[in-house]
């Protein structure tokens, strides 16, 4: 039963397995880190003693530091990501809605100029006047 242990273990392929696991844990582990520095950064409900005293638990016990962090805020960090989330959203719809006013405007004003004219409210010249005005 142990010779089955021991070839399991030296056999190549277990061998690439077994590292790229820790290779992706490591990466992983990395990431979280990263995050963890972001968010103590981030964090508008911590002042600078708290932050300084997460960063050097972090920087010193990384490893310990960085699990306590996500066991003890980890839900802040999650309503940190929404809040940026949403301000993201909330800033590229405001953008489309910019664009699309003024990329649309002269063709709004156009159509218009084109119903006052049916309406006979425009006579020809004025409405070419006022044409050549918005196309510039």
């Amino acid at each position: 039963m142990e010779r089955w242990l021991v070839l399991a273990y030296d056999y190549p392929l277990m061998g690439v397995f077994w590292t790229m696991l820790w290779f992706f844990l490591w990466f992983v582990w990395i990431m979280a880190l990263f995050r963890v520095i972001m968010d103590i950064f981030r964090s508008h409900d911590m002042g600078g003693v708290a932050k300084a005293v997460w960063l050097i638990f972090v920087l010193l016990l990384p490893f310990l530091g960085v699990f306590i962090y996500l066991i003890a805020r980890g839900s802040k960090m999650a309503q940190h990501d929404m809040a940026q989330a949403e301000a993201n959203d909330a800033a590229f719809k405001q953008y489309v809605r910019q664009a699309a006013t003024s990329s649309g405007g002269s063709a709004d004003e156009l159509a218009k100029l084109a119903d006052l004219k049916e309406k006979g409210v425009l006579t020809d010249a004025e409405f070419a006047q006022q044409k050549a005005k918005l196309l510039g």
